[in-house]
């Protein structure tokens, strides 16, 4: 495979520490590269060190003559005054951009809810980043890098994007590497993992789970090792003693000892055992929902929702945003009440929520996280084991030198952790966690997944993330249509059947639609056949492609057989320019 850029001998430091001392790493055609390591170890750093945003202290990056590399940063570094669609597609008229598949795909899988005319100034956060990253993908680069690109996708945004990386270059083609907590993510994509930590990177083969069973053989290994080292020493002290020298073995190590590892794990969790304890904590009767429905005003955001929730239930929360999932949560949290039906609720519930907002940590931003901590209880219970609140803070990735710090110093990650901890230490029986993956990164992530899995109580999880979902919970419901199903098959049902009825959201589109006087069955219609026509202009552009495939290798000098073949394509472009105008006639009623 064909070198794209590496770097030689990388050297990094800041005032206080050194980033990368000695770093030599290459990226080739065809590798998808997944970046995983502990927050503030040099993930987003890599990045901007091989892409040219930043020079290297010593050491050299070099790339191979002439090739393209596109950057997603995790700043917003777009003009508050660009329009959306002048950000995208440039000063292009409709008819040249329309033609392309790959600007129609990121469009369709990026855009929806945002304004095709709105400016910049006018998005949120997060659709600014949908635009920055559709802005991106619709160029034609060699290599791509992406920094946390699934923050502000739901579910489907997610699933979307895997599948276009997966397909924007053909095998052994173009290069990838990403920066992503999302372990699903990382499994979907990529096929090389690299861990940055103490200063380095090391290279894994294959996705998060692949990399995960590597690194558990390798902390085996140096836990042997450095056994035998043990061992060895004290042999030699014994020779010393006895005047005889010690015979050793060495031990023989096969390839499938990681297996063998996990050969006995139970399971995560004993959810017998997790709902007597719940049981015993909540009684019978958690928060039942009977015949429930919210409105606001006019618009009707849940109906028919009948959940009798359970002692110890774990449930999973998908719907799309704007699908009333906080509104469900304000109901069994007791702030919201429904419209019509009634929300019964158990004597002994106490409800806890881990928002998006750290506003836990509002009132206590001045103090030490050791003050905040020595006013808390001073034991907590998980898994039959005791544990102090300082142990669980070692065990959720806090270190000795952060307890003298600041609450408002602590990072993004930090702050998050600190604001489960201290929910988990009031003891609640109702757990409702709000995408609580935000700035945390995969091994803490696995440490709460740890510690979520010995709580004995009942827990609602709404995430993006569907690796902690589909870990941490046992059911998952989706809100379609504004009530809710049941998903036996977890996320990828929730997805066929929202690729089913996806005109029920009516993505880039719902405001300006309805301007425009469309009726649901008219707009449901509408984004039926803007997929139909999506797909048979993706498929006459394979088929047009084919042909000239065809006709290369076609005898020359049999003029009759590529007459017919040029008249093949010929046709085919005048239906993909029919086809074209209908989609842009579509989108245009659909304020895409």
């Amino acid at each position: 495979m064909a070198h794209l850029l590496g770097a030689e001998a990388l050297h990094l430091e800041y005032p206080t520490r050194i980033i990368f001392d000695k770093l030599t790493i290459g990226v080739d055609e065809g590798d998808r590269i997944g970046v995983v390591g502990r927050n503030g170890d040099g993930k987003s750093t890599l990045l901007r060190l091989l892409s040219g945003r930043i020079e290297p202290d010593g050491g050299r990056v070099t790339r191979r003559n002439g090739i393209t590399l596109g950057m997603l940063d995790q700043g917003d570094e777009l003009d508050d005054t660009l329009v959306v669609s002048h950000c995208i597609v440039g000063g292009k008229e409709d008819y040249e951009w329309a033609g392309d598949p790959r600007i129609r795909d990121v469009i369709d899988g990026l855009l929806g809810g945002i304004p095709w005319g709105a400016t910049l100034g006018e998005l949120s956060g997060g659709q600014r980043r949908r635009v920055g990253l559709a802005k991106l993908l619709v160029g034609d680069w060699d290599i791509v890098f992406l920094d946390e690109p699934t923050n502000h996708l739901d579910v489907e945004g997610i699933a979307w994007l895997a599948q276009h990386l997966k397909k924007r270059w053909p095998a052994n083609q173009g290069g990838l590497i990403v920066v992503t907590h999302d372990r699903w993510f990382l499994d979907e994509v990529c096929t090389a993992t690299w861990e940055v930590h103490d200063q380095l990177i090391e290279p894994f083969e294959g996705g998060y789970a692949a990399y995960i069973l590597q690194r558990v053989e390798r902390d085996r290994m140096a836990s042997v090792m450095e056994g035998k080292r043990q061992n060895l020493m004290k042999k030699e002290l014994a020779w010393l003693r006895r005047g005889a020298p010690a015979r050793t073995a060495k031990p023989k190590f096969r390839m499938d000892a990681a297996y063998e590892l996990i050969a006995n794990e139970p399971p995560p969790r004993d959810t017998v055992a997790l709902s007597q304890l719940a049981t015993a904590r909540l009684g019978k009767d958690v928060v039942d929902l009977l015949e429930v429905g919210v409105s606001y005003g006019d618009k009707e955001v849940l109906k028919d929702i009948e959940w009798r929730i359970a002692p110890g239930e774990r449930t999973g929360i998908l719907g799309v945003n704007g699908a009333g999932k906080s509104t469900l949560l304000s109901l069994i949290a007791g702030t919201q009440q429904p419209t019509v039906g009634r929300v019964k609720r158990g004597k002994t519930i106490r409800v806890a929520i881990l928002s998006q907002q750290l506003g836990e940590l509002a009132d206590i931003l001045d103090d030490r996280v050791m003050d905040v901590i020595a006013r808390q209880k001073s034991s907590y219970v998980t898994g039959g084991k005791e544990l102090t609140p300082g142990q669980l803070l070692e065990r959720m990735g806090f270190m000795s030198a952060q307890l003298s710090t600041q609450v408002k110093d602590l990072s993004g990650g930090q702050k998050r952790r600190l604001q489960l901890l201290l929910i988990l230490l009031g003891e609640p029986n109702v757990l409702i966690l709000d995408e609580p993956t935000n700035d945390l990164d995969t091994d803490i992530l696995a440490a709460i997944e740890d510690l979520l899995d010995s709580w004995p109580g009942t827990l609602i999880v709404v995430s993006h993330d569907r690796y902690l979902l589909e870990r941490v919970t046992d059911n998952q419901y989706g809100i379609l249509d504004k009530r809710m199903r049941h998903l036996p098959g977890g996320v990828d049902q929730y997805l066929k059947l929202r690729a089913g009825i996806t005109s029920g959201d009516a993505p880039a589109t719902a405001t300006a639609t309805a301007s425009k006087g469309l009726s649901g069955a008219e707009l449901r219609n509408a984004e039926k056949e803007l997929g139909s026509v999506s797909r048979k202009l993706e498929k006459a552009t394979t088929k047009i492609s084919e042909i000239h495939g065809q006709m290369a290798e076609h005898d020359q000098n049999d003029y009759e057989g590529l007459g017919k073949l040029s008249v093949e394509i010929s046709t085919l472009e005048a239906s993909m320019e029919e086809l074209e105008l209908r989609w842009l006639e579509l989108s245009e009623a659909l304020g895409k």
